[in-house]
């Protein structure tokens, strides 16, 4: 007589508590809930919210600190305080992925190059440019012409009028993803910059001003709503600026986020 094989039980697999009550408080912050700088409720108040154990609890905080989404403190004056997302955050991690798989920093140039030239083609396409494009701009460009007698002075602020390009385009997710490359590179710039002056190898004054002539071509481009053009004159300015950043780092990975 045969006998018949037990039907096997399905498994349910539940997410742990720690993971279910780290996913709650995530979406009170994401969703603004919980601002930035805001403290966390009282472990008390967590414990008796949630019913869990504090080894559970403990664990979700542990998970949203390695998120970053929030810092621990510990001691008598502990807690828990909020910090929401930032474009800083997502430069971090990817620095951190681009090191991990050895990416040349060539190639966070070569991605600028492709993008931050639609940035500015969005700038130049948006019917409000003239009140919420051209006046940061203005300002991003009179700063780095007044500060072209200052080798570190000017790198900064001339690289704040490319990422005001980046801000300025109108699209989140570009301004978040470009955002963080621009992030990147402007920190490779600023140590470039510094290694250059110290060296003795800055580019000449007549060299910057050029730079600035190519940024006021931009500017006349943007306000005039040619963006077919714009894309092409701001591709060809990242292709001439970038080469003093890369002239001395050929063997660099891509630049740790600062």
């Amino acid at each position: 007589m045969s006998t018949r094989a037990p039907t096997p039980q399905l498994q349910l697999h539940q997410p742990r508590l720690a993971e279910m009550v780290a996913q709650l408080l995530r979406d009170r912050i994401l969703s603004g809930e919980l601002k930035d700088g805001d403290a966390l409720p009282k472990q008390e108040e967590l414990l008796t919210e949630f019913r869990i154990s504090k080894p559970s609890l403990r664990e979700a905080l542990r998970i949203l600190e390695a998120e970053g989404l929030i810092t621990v403190r510990r001691g008598n004056q502990g807690g828990a305080i909020v910090h929401v997302p930032q474009a800083s955050n997502a430069a971090y991690m990817i620095d951190l992925v681009l090191r991990a798989q050895n990416v040349q920093l060539e190639d966070v140039g070569a991605a600028l190059a492709l993008l931050e030239p639609l940035c500015a083609s969005l700038c130049a396409m948006r019917s409000d440019r003239r009140k919420a494009v051209m006046p940061r701009l203005r300002a991003a460009h009179r700063a780095a012409v007044e500060a072209v007698d200052d080798e570190i002075e000017f790198t900064q602020r001339s690289r704040r009028f490319h990422e005001e390009l980046v801000e300025l385009c109108g699209n989140q997710t570009l301004i978040l993803v470009v955002g963080a490359l621009e992030t990147l590179w402007s920190g490779q710039e600023q140590r470039w910059a510094e290694r250059a002056a110290k060296a003795g190898g800055f580019p000449a004054r007549e060299q910057r001003l050029a730079g600035m002539r190519a940024h006021e071509r931009l500017l006349k481009l943007v306000e005039a709503g040619d963006h077919v053009a714009l894309n092409e004159a701001a591709r060809k300015h990242l292709d001439a600026t970038q080469r003093y950043a890369l002239s001395d780092e050929r063997d660099d990975v891509a630049p740790h986020a600062e």
